[in-house]
């Protein structure tokens, strides 16, 4: 496979990745050597914020620049990000296990689209060639080893949302003794945990999930191992993401959610995380790793992207800015505010300092100390009333910017807004 200049681009994005269930964010429990690896040698961002966790909105992000908030628009209203690379020579491909993803208005732009079986009904694997995790990774193998540089190869899987196959010893390696032994089902469960619910059954539901992250990181341990080994590793943006996360008892919610569920905005599903590794042409290096505490949004993708293939003429992103700068520290940050918005019109704002949810109906705002309260424990809105006045006034007004196209003519918080210690 031969090298004919620019970049490619391998964009790893996995819908239902906790944040707290990785290594690399501060778990310390569950072995994940594939999911450090990459940490080891990539730019982390500890505060990257989803926009919205509803997936068609989501994608506009990625895809168009086109924040949440913003209203619907015709798919052909601006270019998304695989026209733009295709006018410069970048063969582009989306692989996907989600129907959502695969029939998204947006995804027609897309060179070549590979359509995984979602899987049928739930079953426990007898090893992991049987996952639907291996056979997801062997296929996006398959394309890479065919590839035609330069490509862009963007891969959402949402299996942690839809089947829990790993075999048994993988969720039963984090039962303590005298634990209870972990279901032995792969449905996910979706569940309100009710007020007087048994410790024991979420304890089971948890590890579980711990078993299928192990999954995960073991099929992609072995990509890596293919990635390393190819001959265009060096010529490759390689990034890893989550849409969204999974609510494991937190809020009293489990699951992946549908309706109620799906629209809530607690930082176990909206903060995800997002490893970039660069390649040499842009800096990057294999065994350096470095991580920013600047608040990220999905956009930022979308101008990351189309700045490393120096794109001139991408049209305007409302909030989209590219990380590059950042890494290469000719700025400190590159947002002071995000904003989310759920499938239900509920809002809230994410400064570097303050988390504030609406509620809507009418209920008082729920307001969050950052980064310390990191799952939204100790609502203490009650007390910083004049905090959680003026930051809903920050939001009316970001979300105004936003609709106007000049968020980022915001004037900047003022520093009380940005930091919970002034």
């Amino acid at each position: 496979m031969g090298y004919n200049g620019g970049i490619n681009a391998v964009c790893l994005v996995f819908d239902r990745l906790h944040a707290g269930y990785m290594g690399a964010y501060g778990n310390s429990w569950i072995n994940t050597p594939g999911l450090d690896r990459l940490a080891g040698r990539s730019f982390l961002f500890d505060q990257a914020v989803i926009d919205t966790p509803d997936l068609e909105r989501l994608y506009r992000s990625y895809w168009q620049g086109r924040h949440a908030m913003l209203p619907d628009a015709p798919a052909n209203s601006q270019p998304t990000l695989p026209a733009l690379l295709r006018r410069a020579g970048v063969k582009t491909a989306l692989l996907t296990d989600d129907p959502k993803i695969a029939k998204h208005p947006l995804a027609d732009d897309f060179d070549e689209r590979i359509e995984m079986e979602p899987p049928g009904r739930p079953q426990i694997a007898s090893d992991i060639e049987q996952t639907h995790f291996a056979r997801c990774f062997m296929r996006i193998i398959d394309w890479l080893d065919t590839a035609r540089e330069p490509f862009l190869l963007w891969c959402h899987l949402g299996g942690l949302g839809t089947t829990w196959d790993a075999p048994l010893d993988f969720r039963r390696a984090y039962c303590e003794e005298g634990d209870p032994p972990p279901p032995e089902t792969a449905d996910v469960p979706n569940i309100v945990l009710p007020p007087d619910y048994d410790p024991d059954e979420l304890l089971g539901i948890t590890q579980a999930y711990s078993g299928q992250i192990a999954l995960l990181d073991a099929c992609f341990d072995a990509f890596l191992d293919f990635f390393d080994a190819s001959p265009f590793s060096r010529d490759t943006l390689l990034t890893l993401a989550s849409s969204c996360g999974f609510p494991l008892g937190e809020h009293g919610l489990v699951g992946p959610g549908d309706g109620a569920l799906f629209d809530e905005t607690y930082g176990e599903t909206v903060q995800v995380p997002w490893m970039l590794q660069l390649p040499d042409a842009l800096g990057g290096a294999f065994g350096k790793a470095a991580r920013s505490q600047s608040l990220i949004e999905p956009s930022d993708l979308w101008a990351t992207l189309l700045d490393a293939w120096r794109i001139a003429d991408a049209p305007h992103s409302p909030t989209g800015r590219s990380v590059l700068p950042l890494i290469r520290q000719e700025i400190d940050t590159l947002h002071d505010r995000v904003g989310v918005v759920n499938a239900a019109g509920r809002r809230a704002i994410r400064t570097a300092g303050w988390y504030l949810r609406n509620n809507g109906n009418g209920e008082e705002p729920e307001l969050y100390v950052k980064p310390d309260d990191r799952w939204e424990v100790n609502n203490v809105v009650s007390r910083c009333r004049e905090i959680a006045e003026n930051l809903q006034n920050a939001l009316t007004d970001y979300e105004r910017a936003i609709a106007a196209g000049r968020a980022a003519d915001l004037p900047p918080l003022g520093e009380v807004l940005r930091n919970w210690l002034a």
